[in-house]
């Protein structure tokens, strides 16, 4: 039995170091970045319909419209239509009191969420008398970034058919939760977004700040159905041969969740969606990786398989324990079994590194701060010295815990307003990255319900406190 559990162990293991491997690989690419300031340069031409997808958004619905009345670009060639979806506050009233914004409102309530509301309003644009080029798609929340249409623009004119902009986040110090929203989508922008942009591959609609060719959205279509439809239109453009393009200097800042509680309901939503449509879209896509010899198709059907990745990594922990309690102990683990222990510690100290070092790349941390962790991180150095290799649990886990509280102690005294919470909360984003394998979990089961779960937005942020 203890042969058995260590094959399993070691064959699951085995692929998610490689799955993940893949993708570290790829992330390797993204800490390049090369100056582009093709967007300054580059005449306004396109004309844009700029969609705010709204339900009962009177506390957001008047800081995104203000955003969007100041774009620098030219004015006549970009309108702002607000769909006020289902809503029973004054969000259509409050939006109507804004020159330039045209509100459009919908009430169907069998058929609610964004994908649908979005759906029904691709349907009248068609239809529309004015003509548009591309059509940008953002949540009411949303705050826009003045040079967000030149770099679209920009990037459109390089022959993209869809664009996805850089998602940060307009609340990141708010809690623990928005902090760790913060860190995920400034590393994911930064190693995923502009690495698969440096390699040619397709980028990822993010769901929110994206635009797309008016053509190519009437040929595919969007589809409602799916509660991740940007992950289910991204599939479908490579599919169909085509790229979605990256402007990272395209910012739109997103307003993130307040608590766990409601992390966890919209993330789970998001495993749902991702579940739904790898279930729809890997087997096709790897088809085509293989017949076409296309590496973009590979690299977005590996995308879509998150959420069972979450639930392997999980998996491989749990059979891990288990495996302590057999002969073979801890061995298991691929990296102690293969490499000597000091380059297991100085894979340990990249690792931990690893993130920090890519947020104070997006300029988010400081060097100083920067510094801070690397110290931190010589734990794993410093207590083998003074304990030894084979030491007792109980001492070396006391020493720890007074190394842990010797740097919070330090911090407190230098700056405890800025640096000991982003310390403690960069610790914390360590369980954030574990909740997503319970997340999965559920998601996986749950993957063909379609109920919509609406995040409340309650921080009033215009985007002049984004300057």
């Amino acid at each position: 039995m203890d042969t058995f559990i260590f094959t399993i162990t070691a064959i699951i293991q085995l692929v998610v170091f490689l799955v993940f491997g893949y993708f570290f690989i790829v992330s390797i690419f993204g800490l390049y970045k090369k100056k582009d300031d093709g967007a300054r340069s580059c005449v306004p031409e396109k004309k844009f319909a700029m969609l705010v997808a709204a339900h009962n958004e009177e506390v957001v619905i008047a800081n995104i419209i203000e955003s969007l009345n100041r774009l620098d670009y030219p004015r006549d060639l970009y309108d702002i239509m607000v769909i006020a979806d289902n809503c029973t506050d004054s969000t259509a009233e409050i939006a109507r009191g804004y020159e330039g914004a045209m509100v459009f409102e919908r009430c169907i309530s069998d058929k609610k969420g964004k994908g649908y509301a979005l759906e029904w309003m691709f349907e009248k644009i068609f239809n529309m008398e004015t003509k548009y080029d591309a059509v940008c798609i953002f949540d009411a929340d949303n705050l826009i970034d003045k040079n967000f249409l030149k770099e679209v623009n920009y990037k459109l004119k390089c022959g993209y058919k869809v664009v996805q902009g850089y998602l940060d986040s307009k609340n990141p110090h708010d809690s623990w939760i928005t902090e760790c929203y913060a860190i995920s989508y400034w590393s994911t922008n930064r190693l995923f977004q502009l690495g698969r942009n440096n390699l040619g591959f397709s980028n990822q609609i993010g769901g929110t700040g994206f635009c797309m060719d008016t053509e190519v959205l009437k040929e595919l279509g969007w589809g409602a159905t799916c509660l991740t439809e940007d992950l289910e239109f991204t599939c479908k453009l490579v599919m169909n041969g085509e790229k979605v393009g990256w402007a990272h200097n395209a910012i739109v800042y997103d307003e993130k969740p307040l608590t766990l509680k409601q992390s966890w309901h919209q993330r789970k939503r998001w495993m749902q969606g991702f579940s739904d449509v790898s279930s729809r879209f890997f087997i096709k896509l790897m088809k085509k990786a293989i017949n076409d010899r296309d590496i973009v198709a590979f690299d977005c059907a590996m995308y879509t398989t998150q959420p069972f990745l979450f639930v392997a990594l999980g998996i491989t922990g749990l059979l891990t324990l288990v495996q302590m309690n057999t002969e073979q102990g801890l061995s298991i683990f691929l990296i102690s079994t293969l490499f000597a222990p000091w380059v297991w510690k100085v894979i340990s100290i990249f690792q931990f590194l690893f993130t920090p070092f890519v947020v104070a790349l997006e300029g988010r941390i400081s060097k100083k701060m920067l510094a801070v962790f690397a110290l931190f991180s010589l734990n794993v150095v410093f207590f083998p010295l003074v304990f030894g290799e084979n030491a007792e649990i109980l001492p070396v886990v006391t020493a720890n815990i007074l190394y842990f509280l010797a740097f919070v102690a330090i911090l407190f005294v230098v700056d405890r307003k800025h640096s000991l919470k982003m310390f403690i909360r960069f610790l914390l984003f360590g369980v954030y990255t574990l909740t997503w394998i319970p997340i999965s979990i559920q998601g996986i089961i749950d993957r063909n319900k379609k109920e919509w779960s609406h995040t409340q937005h309650t921080r009033q942020i215009s985007i002049n406190e984004m300057d």
